[in-house]
Protein backbone atom coordinates (compact mmCIF):
# COMPACT_ATOMS: atom_id res chain seq x y z
CA UNK A 1 0.00 0.00 0.00
CA UNK A 2 1.22 3.82 -0.56
CA UNK A 3 1.88 5.89 2.10
CA UNK A 4 -1.27 7.80 3.23
CA UNK A 5 -0.88 11.63 2.95
CA UNK A 6 -2.08 13.58 6.04
CA UNK A 7 -5.02 15.94 4.79
CA UNK A 8 -4.98 19.55 4.71
CA UNK A 9 -6.26 21.35 7.47
CA UNK A 10 -9.67 22.85 6.47
CA UNK A 11 -10.03 26.05 5.20
CA UNK A 12 -10.46 28.90 7.35
CA UNK A 13 -14.78 29.76 7.81
CA UNK A 14 -15.29 33.07 7.36
CA UNK A 15 -18.62 32.60 9.32
CA UNK A 16 -16.94 32.92 12.55
CA UNK A 17 -14.68 36.26 12.38
CA UNK A 18 -16.39 39.06 13.55
CA UNK A 19 -15.58 41.96 11.07
CA UNK A 20 -14.86 44.63 13.50
CA UNK A 21 -12.77 43.07 15.84
CA UNK A 22 -10.65 42.06 12.63
CA UNK A 23 -10.07 45.28 11.46
CA UNK A 24 -9.64 46.58 14.87
CA UNK A 25 -6.68 44.60 15.08
CA UNK A 26 -5.89 44.91 11.51
CA UNK A 27 -5.40 49.45 12.63
CA UNK A 28 -3.58 48.60 15.89
CA UNK A 29 -0.98 46.40 13.53
CA UNK A 30 -0.78 49.26 11.30
CA UNK A 31 1.01 51.14 13.60
CA UNK A 32 5.10 50.78 12.66
CA UNK A 33 8.14 52.73 14.28
CA UNK A 34 8.06 54.18 11.23
CA UNK A 35 4.61 55.32 11.24
CA UNK A 36 3.66 55.70 15.05
CA UNK A 37 0.85 58.77 14.45
CA UNK A 38 -1.48 58.24 12.13
CA UNK A 39 -4.78 60.45 11.19
CA UNK A 40 -8.56 59.39 10.48
CA UNK A 41 -7.78 59.59 7.03
CA UNK A 42 -4.39 57.60 7.00
CA UNK A 43 -5.90 54.73 9.05
CA UNK A 44 -8.67 54.37 7.08
CA UNK A 45 -6.42 54.19 3.93
CA UNK A 46 -4.21 51.17 6.20
CA UNK A 47 -6.83 49.07 6.40
CA UNK A 48 -9.19 49.99 3.63
CA UNK A 49 -12.06 51.24 5.15
CA UNK A 50 -14.01 54.52 5.08
CA UNK A 51 -13.25 57.40 7.47
CA UNK A 52 -16.48 57.16 9.16
CA UNK A 53 -15.83 53.18 9.73
CA UNK A 54 -12.05 54.10 10.89
CA UNK A 55 -13.85 56.54 12.95
CA UNK A 56 -15.78 54.04 14.94
CA UNK A 57 -13.22 51.32 15.41
CA UNK A 58 -10.39 53.97 16.25
CA UNK A 59 -12.95 55.47 19.02
CA UNK A 60 -13.52 52.27 20.34
CA UNK A 61 -10.15 51.67 20.61
CA UNK A 62 -9.29 54.94 22.22
CA UNK A 63 -12.03 54.03 25.05
CA UNK A 64 -10.52 50.94 26.00
CA UNK A 65 -6.83 52.14 26.04
CA UNK A 66 -5.17 50.56 23.35
CA UNK A 67 -5.33 54.14 21.26
CA UNK A 68 -4.44 57.38 22.36
CA UNK A 69 -5.82 60.50 20.46
CA UNK A 70 -3.65 63.81 20.44
CA UNK A 71 -6.45 66.77 19.64
CA UNK A 72 -3.70 68.94 18.90
CA UNK A 73 -2.53 66.85 15.82
CA UNK A 74 -5.63 65.60 15.42
CA UNK A 75 -3.79 62.08 15.19
CA UNK A 76 -3.65 58.71 16.87
CA UNK A 77 -0.96 56.62 18.59
CA UNK A 78 -0.54 53.15 19.92
CA UNK A 79 -1.68 53.08 23.84
CA UNK A 80 -0.61 51.58 26.91
CA UNK A 81 -3.01 48.62 26.60
CA UNK A 82 -0.92 47.76 23.65
CA UNK A 83 2.35 47.32 25.72
CA UNK A 84 0.29 45.30 28.86
CA UNK A 85 -0.80 43.06 25.85
CA UNK A 86 2.69 42.48 25.25
CA UNK A 87 4.00 41.84 29.04
CA UNK A 88 1.32 39.47 29.40
CA UNK A 89 2.86 37.27 26.13
CA UNK A 90 6.47 37.72 27.33
CA UNK A 91 5.77 36.95 30.93
CA UNK A 92 3.57 34.01 30.01
CA UNK A 93 7.01 32.36 28.81
CA UNK A 94 9.21 30.52 30.86
CA UNK A 95 12.51 31.83 31.78
CA UNK A 96 13.90 28.34 31.10
CA UNK A 97 12.18 27.65 28.31
CA UNK A 98 13.35 30.56 26.27
CA UNK A 99 16.95 30.11 27.58
CA UNK A 100 17.20 26.22 27.13
CA UNK A 101 17.72 26.57 23.04
CA UNK A 102 20.58 29.43 23.58
CA UNK A 103 22.11 27.64 26.12
CA UNK A 104 22.57 24.27 24.33
CA UNK A 105 23.67 25.99 21.31
CA UNK A 106 26.15 28.03 23.29
CA UNK A 107 27.25 24.85 24.56
CA UNK A 108 27.88 23.16 21.50
CA UNK A 109 29.73 26.14 20.21
CA UNK A 110 32.29 26.20 22.60
CA UNK A 111 32.44 22.29 24.16
CA UNK A 112 31.94 24.03 27.73
CA UNK A 113 29.20 23.71 29.94
CA UNK A 114 26.67 26.09 30.33
CA UNK A 115 23.86 27.19 32.92
CA UNK A 116 21.41 29.34 33.93
CA UNK A 117 20.80 31.19 37.48
CA UNK A 118 19.12 33.83 39.08
CA UNK A 119 19.87 35.82 42.02
CA UNK A 120 17.94 34.97 45.63
CA UNK A 121 18.96 37.32 48.63
CA UNK A 122 22.83 36.90 48.62
CA UNK A 123 23.33 33.34 46.83
CA UNK A 124 22.33 32.92 43.36
CA UNK A 125 20.42 29.86 42.17
CA UNK A 126 20.81 27.52 39.27
CA UNK A 127 17.67 26.92 36.96
CA UNK A 128 19.37 24.84 34.24
CA UNK A 129 22.37 23.01 33.04
CA UNK A 130 23.44 21.97 30.10
CA UNK A 131 26.85 19.87 30.50
CA UNK A 132 29.46 19.02 28.06
CA UNK A 133 29.59 16.29 25.75
CA UNK A 134 33.02 15.98 27.02
CA UNK A 135 33.77 13.65 29.77
CA UNK A 136 34.55 16.14 32.66
CA UNK A 137 31.75 18.03 33.59
CA UNK A 138 30.65 20.61 35.84
CA UNK A 139 28.93 18.92 38.97
CA UNK A 140 26.65 22.01 39.79
CA UNK A 141 23.03 20.69 39.55
CA UNK A 142 19.98 22.29 39.02
CA UNK A 143 18.49 23.98 42.61
CA UNK A 144 22.00 24.53 43.85
CA UNK A 145 23.30 27.79 45.80
CA UNK A 146 26.33 28.99 45.70
CA UNK A 147 27.71 32.68 47.29
CA UNK A 148 26.57 35.26 44.90
CA UNK A 149 29.88 37.68 45.36
CA UNK A 150 32.04 34.34 44.68
CA UNK A 151 30.48 33.03 41.46
CA UNK A 152 30.45 34.63 37.86
CA UNK A 153 26.92 34.38 37.31
CA UNK A 154 26.62 35.86 40.85
CA UNK A 155 28.66 38.73 40.23
CA UNK A 156 27.11 39.94 37.03
CA UNK A 157 23.82 39.53 38.82
CA UNK A 158 25.26 41.75 41.59
CA UNK A 159 26.75 44.11 39.75
CA UNK A 160 23.36 44.98 38.28
CA UNK A 161 22.46 46.38 41.27
CA UNK A 162 23.31 50.05 42.66
CA UNK A 163 26.28 50.33 45.04
CA UNK A 164 23.53 51.66 47.63
CA UNK A 165 21.68 48.57 47.06
CA UNK A 166 24.43 46.24 47.03
CA UNK A 167 26.03 47.68 50.40
CA UNK A 168 21.95 47.61 52.01
CA UNK A 169 21.88 43.50 50.61
CA UNK A 170 25.53 42.50 52.63
CA UNK A 171 25.12 45.04 55.42
CA UNK A 172 26.52 42.76 58.42
CA UNK A 173 27.41 39.77 55.94
CA UNK A 174 30.33 37.87 56.47
CA UNK A 175 32.09 37.13 53.44
CA UNK A 176 33.76 34.12 53.67
CA UNK A 177 37.29 33.38 51.76
CA UNK A 178 36.41 31.12 49.19
CA UNK A 179 39.74 32.06 47.33
CA UNK A 180 42.76 34.35 46.91
CA UNK A 181 40.85 36.90 44.60
CA UNK A 182 37.20 36.68 46.37
CA UNK A 183 36.20 39.59 47.89
CA UNK A 184 36.33 39.05 52.30
CA UNK A 185 35.03 43.27 52.59
CA UNK A 186 32.17 44.91 51.89
CA UNK A 187 34.38 47.84 49.87
CA UNK A 188 36.36 44.85 48.02
CA UNK A 189 33.16 43.61 47.06
CA UNK A 190 31.69 47.28 45.77
CA UNK A 191 34.99 47.54 43.38
CA UNK A 192 34.98 43.81 41.99
CA UNK A 193 31.01 44.60 41.05
CA UNK A 194 32.37 48.20 39.77
CA UNK A 195 34.76 46.48 37.93
CA UNK A 196 32.13 43.73 36.85
CA UNK A 197 29.22 46.09 35.76
CA UNK A 198 32.27 47.99 33.87
CA UNK A 199 33.27 44.73 31.52
CA UNK A 200 29.91 44.19 31.29
CA UNK A 201 30.60 40.05 32.27
CA UNK A 202 32.13 38.68 34.81
CA UNK A 203 35.23 35.96 34.48
CA UNK A 204 37.75 33.83 37.02
CA UNK A 205 39.94 31.01 36.95
CA UNK A 206 40.04 28.91 39.89
CA UNK A 207 37.73 31.17 41.43
CA UNK A 208 35.03 29.34 43.49
CA UNK A 209 36.10 26.10 43.27
CA UNK A 210 39.46 25.41 42.39
CA UNK A 211 40.51 23.85 39.17
CA UNK A 212 37.82 25.46 37.31
CA UNK A 213 37.29 28.45 34.69
CA UNK A 214 34.19 30.21 34.82
CA UNK A 215 32.15 33.27 32.30
CA UNK A 216 29.24 34.67 32.87
CA UNK A 217 26.70 37.50 31.48
CA UNK A 218 23.41 39.06 32.32
CA UNK A 219 20.19 38.50 30.99
CA UNK A 220 17.52 41.48 30.77
CA UNK A 221 14.19 41.21 30.47
CA UNK A 222 11.47 43.70 28.46
CA UNK A 223 11.87 46.60 31.08
CA UNK A 224 15.69 45.95 30.39
CA UNK A 225 16.30 45.09 34.36
CA UNK A 226 18.86 42.26 35.00
CA UNK A 227 16.60 39.12 35.52
CA UNK A 228 19.16 36.35 35.41
CA UNK A 229 22.36 35.22 34.24
CA UNK A 230 24.35 32.68 32.18
CA UNK A 231 27.73 31.26 32.11
CA UNK A 232 29.90 29.11 30.69
CA UNK A 233 32.41 26.53 32.80
CA UNK A 234 34.85 23.95 32.40
CA UNK A 235 38.26 22.47 33.82
CA UNK A 236 40.83 25.52 34.30
CA UNK A 237 43.77 23.64 32.72
CA UNK A 238 41.54 23.35 29.32
CA UNK A 239 41.35 27.64 28.82
CA UNK A 240 43.63 30.42 29.97
CA UNK A 241 42.35 33.93 31.04
CA UNK A 242 43.10 35.64 27.67
CA UNK A 243 40.69 33.16 25.88
CA UNK A 244 38.58 33.58 29.20
CA UNK A 245 38.16 37.12 28.74
CA UNK A 246 38.21 37.09 24.75
CA UNK A 247 36.40 34.77 22.56
CA UNK A 248 34.37 32.95 25.16
CA UNK A 249 33.31 36.39 26.82
CA UNK A 250 32.02 37.33 23.26
CA UNK A 251 30.16 33.83 22.79
CA UNK A 252 28.56 34.23 26.83
CA UNK A 253 27.92 37.70 25.81
CA UNK A 254 26.00 37.16 22.60
CA UNK A 255 24.05 34.12 23.92
CA UNK A 256 22.32 36.28 26.75
CA UNK A 257 22.28 38.95 24.24
CA UNK A 258 19.91 36.73 22.21
CA UNK A 259 18.07 35.42 25.23
CA UNK A 260 17.17 38.91 26.21
CA UNK A 261 15.81 39.74 22.91
CA UNK A 262 13.66 36.70 22.98
CA UNK A 263 12.14 38.06 26.14
CA UNK A 264 12.03 41.16 25.03
CA UNK A 265 14.97 43.45 25.76
CA UNK A 266 15.37 45.72 23.19
CA UNK A 267 18.44 47.20 24.10
CA UNK A 268 17.88 49.78 26.87
CA UNK A 269 18.73 48.64 30.27
CA UNK A 270 16.93 49.86 33.20
CA UNK A 271 18.36 52.28 35.81
CA UNK A 272 19.44 50.32 38.56
CA UNK A 273 17.58 48.97 41.45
Amino acid sequence: MGKTETPPDPPLDDRYIVPGLSRGLELLLAFTPERRRMTLTEMGEAVGVTRSAVFRIAYTLDQLGFLTYDAGTRTYELGPQVLQLGYGYLASRDLVEVAAPHLEALRDRTGWSAHLGVLEGREVVYLARLPTRRSLSSVVQVGTRLPAHATTMGRVLLASLSPEALEHLYAGAVLEPRGPRIPTTLPALLAQAARDRAAGFAAHVAGYEAGVASVAAPVRDVAGATVAAINLSTVALLTSEPELRGPLAKEVLAAAARISTALGFDGRPAARA
